[in-house]
C-alpha cells in the first residue's frame, strides 16, 4: 500500500506512448479523489472522480487559474464506491487517453504542449492505493 497523499517524480517527463497506471480501491464512503499530472506549479491534467456528482471532472490549472471543466462520460461513471479500480493514462501527441478497468473512457486534449515539463504525479483522496506505474 502507498501512503496518501502520494507524490512521485516522472523521470524524463511525459511523451507520446508513455503511460501512467494507478490501481487501488475506492473507499466505501468515498466522495472524491484526484490524480494530478504536474509541470512545476501548473497542473497539466487533473483527473477528479466525484462520487457525490457521479462524474469524472477533467481540467488543468495553468498560471494559478483553472480552465474549463470537462465532465461528459459517454459510458457513464465507471468507478464505484467500495470497488477496486485501475486507471490507465496514455500520453499521446495531442491528448491523454484514459481507460478505467480496461475500457476506454475519454480523451483530454493537452493544454500544456511541452510534455517533457510534466514530471510530477500526485494522487490523493478517498482511496487505498495498491500500485503505481509511472
Amino acid at each position: 500500500m502507498y501512503p496518501l497523499p502520494y507524490r512521485a517524480t516522472i523521470y524524463g517527463g511525459l511523451f507520446p506512448s508513455k503511460s501512467i497506471i494507478v490501481s487501488g480501491s475506492v473507499s466505501p464512503s468515498a466522495q472524491r479523489f484526484h490524480i494530478n499530472l504536474k509541470a512545476g506549479n501548473n497542473t497539466a491534467f487533473h483527473l477528479n472522480p466525484r462520487f457525490d456528482e457521479n462524474t469524472i471532472v477533467r481540467n488543468s490549472n495553468l498560471n494559478m487559474c483553472w480552465g474549463s471543466e470537462e465532465r461528459h462520460l459517454p459510458c457513464g461513471m465507471p468507478l464505484l464506491r467500495g470497488q477496486p479500480f485501475t486507471i490507465w493514462i496514455q500520453c499521446e501527441a495531442h491528448c491523454f487517453k484514459v481507460a478505467v478497468n480496461g475500457l476506454h473512457q475519454f480523451e483530454y486534449n493537452h493544454r500544456i504542449h511541452n510534455l517533457l515539463q510534466i514530471n510530477l504525479l500526485e494522487v490523493d483522496g478517498d482511496i487505498t492505493l495498491a500500485n503505481i506505474q509511472a
